[in-house]
């Protein structure tokens, strides 16, 4: 029997130790799996019985008149794989509603007409299917070890899928997010192509912990492609699959294609290790764009990698990844382990996301690099939202996996040329620091989304605390000796756009408090803090307190 056949009620009836045997109903269940045999002679079977099992009776349970018909639909909702009964113990004859109910559920019912020695039935059966089960694990024991001699040899994916088609004799396919998939033997175009929409569609961006997930997709009515997603670092990078018609047994091929997903994610973690070796050399390109050093936009492409182009442009990013050890216990070896996580997992996301990069870490920081080709007006949305995604995918990684350990990501502005890197890791260094010190910014991982939060890391704290000393000094010494949060009212009232009922509700307060704290306002500030020009000025005297009181705290 092949590894990927199940034993059938037709191939059981087959063996010589049914030669006596008579199929009494129940044809259209011929395909039913047999998985063992067990002798029953109660009348309350339904807790004994599993799925697929062979049931051998004397027929006891028919001198019964009154729980024929549930015995038998108890095997029936069992799932069981049929049942043989014996004459010339019990019983000479079946009665004719059981063979109908037998034939309306497709439920084999097999008799002898003489009676028979159910252990030579027990021990046949279990012999070839303990056989079979033993040659199925030598066959999975076989691949498994020419899979691990494969990957040792090299880092080529036709070479195991190859394999696979060898051992599974199905059609067999490879799907990738970060190289050329392959189908072995070649599929119709429409084939290939609508696996490749549905793996795009449905499969790249799922996000697993679990890598034994197996997903199913309908190709056509003689086709369904049992799929096997390739996980590393809990994402999808790529999948194996087979095409098996939609009734054929799975579970042989289950495991080879777990076999092969394991060996396939193997490979892209070492061709990424390696790839993380032979990539030193960006380290110093990377320097030189960040001390500004290279002055010639084709010479810094070229250095990149990138082909000059005749027409068009390209965006470049330039960000910085802060990797925080938030744990004291963290050792140097444990660090470091983490810090190559992370660079191998965001060198895979990048790839995935087919954007060119350079890549540098420094201590606890990485800094990165990286270019998309403008191919039309949303090209530049596209980069920031593929930056996007990488960073929750990073942080999503870090937060799960690596023990107390967090991630702060800063973009610069998107330039269209790669000199100006060092414009754009500075503006990258400005995100980290506001997402550290202003709660709300904490999420905010580029420099465009900033805001006001630009021209206020712009100015230098020479300036900024004199012009909050200038038009909030009065309410801060009035708060530090009377403890009234003037500021903290004044804040709550402009942001309520001088709505008193909104104030009072953002504060907590009932409005007689708040209209005795606007008078002191008043009072303090004069009549006229809520004109255009005034109002502008407490506003942003109000941010820059804020993240000077913030940065103040964090460097404590």
């Amino acid at each position: 029997m092949r590894n990927d056949r199940v034993f059938t009620i037709k191939d059981m009836l087959d063996r010589p130790v049914f030669d006596r045997a008579r199929l009494a109903a129940g044809k259209e269940g011929l395909s039913r799996q047999v998985g063992w045999v067990h002798v029953l002679e109660i009348t309350n079977v339904s807790p004994f019985v599993s799925p697929h099992d062979l049931i051998l009776s004397t027929g006891l349970w028919l001198q019964s008149a009154e729980g024929r018909e549930e015995y038998l639909l108890q095997l029936i909702r069992s799932e069981a794989a049929g049942l043989c009964v014996e004459f010339g113990t019990s019983i000479y004859s079946i009665p004719e509603q059981l063979i109908e109910l037998a034939d309306r559920h497709q439920f084999p019912l097999i008799v002898f007409e003489q009676p028979v020695r159910f252990v030579e039935i027990t021990q046949d059966i279990h012999s070839l299917l303990i056989n079979h089960q033993h040659q199925l694990l030598k066959s999975l024991e076989s691949y498994s070890r020419k899979l691990q001699q494969l990957t040792l040899q090299s880092t080529d994916m036709s070479a195991v899928m190859n394999l696979l088609h060898n051992y599974a004799a199905k059609p067999v396919v490879y799907i990738s997010s970060m190289e050329p998939g392959s189908f072995v033997p070649d599929l119709p175009p429409e084939s290939e192509q609508a696996i490749y929409t549905w793996y795009e569609q449905e499969v790249e961006h799922l996000d697993l912990n679990d890598s034994d997930t197996e997903l199913w997709f309908h190709l056509n009515e003689e086709n369904v492609l049992l799929c096997h997603p390739v996980v590393c670092f809990g994402q999808v990078f790529s999948a194996v699959g087979m095409l098996v018609h939609p009734t054929a047994p799975v579970e042989y091929l289950k495991l080879l294609l777990d076999y092969t997903a394991k060996a396939a994610a193997t490979l892209t973690l070492r061709s990424q290790f390696l790839e993380e070796k032979m990539v030193r050399n960006q380290n110093e390109l990377i320097q030189d764009l960040m001390n500004g050093n290279i002055h010639q936009e084709e010479q810094a492409q070229t250095r990149m990698g990138l082909r000059l182009l005749v027409k068009g442009q390209y965006w470049f990013a330039g960000g910085v990844m802060e990797i925080e050890h938030q744990w004291k216990g963290t050792g140097r070896e444990r660090m470091e382990a983490n810090h190559q996580d992370i660079l191998v997992l965001l060198r895979s996301l990048l790839k995935k996301n087919n954007l060119t990069s350079l890549i540098m870490l420094k201590n606890n920081q990485v800094y990165l690099c990286c270019a998309k080709e403008e191919t039309n007006l949303s090209t530049r949305d596209q980069l920031l939202r593929a930056l996007e995604g990488i960073v929750g995918d990073v942080t999503r990684f870090a937060s799960r996996n690596l023990k107390q350990v967090a991630i702060r990501v800063g973009f610069g502005k998107l330039r269209s040329r790669l000199t100006e890197m060092h414009d754009s890791l500075q503006e990258a260094y400005q995100v980290i620091e506001v997402s550290r010190t202003v709660d709300q910014m904490e999420h905010v991982h580029f420099y465009e989304r900033m805001g006001i939060y630009q021209m206020l890391k712009a100015l230098p704290q020479s300036f900024l605390q004199p012009f909050v000393n200038d038009h909030l000094g009065v309410l801060i010494e009035h708060d530090r000796a009377y403890h009234l949060r003037l500021v903290v009212t004044l804040d709550a009232y402009l942001r309520s756009f001088g709505s008193k009922r909104d104030a009072a509700a953002r504060l907590f307060i009932h409005r007689q408090t708040l209209y005795n704290r606007l008078e002191k306002l008043e009072e303090l500030l004069g009549s006229d803090f809520m004109d255009q020009g005034r109002r502008i000025c407490l506003e942003m005297a109000l941010l820059a307190h804020a993240m000077i009181e913030d940065e103040q705290l964090h460097h404590r």
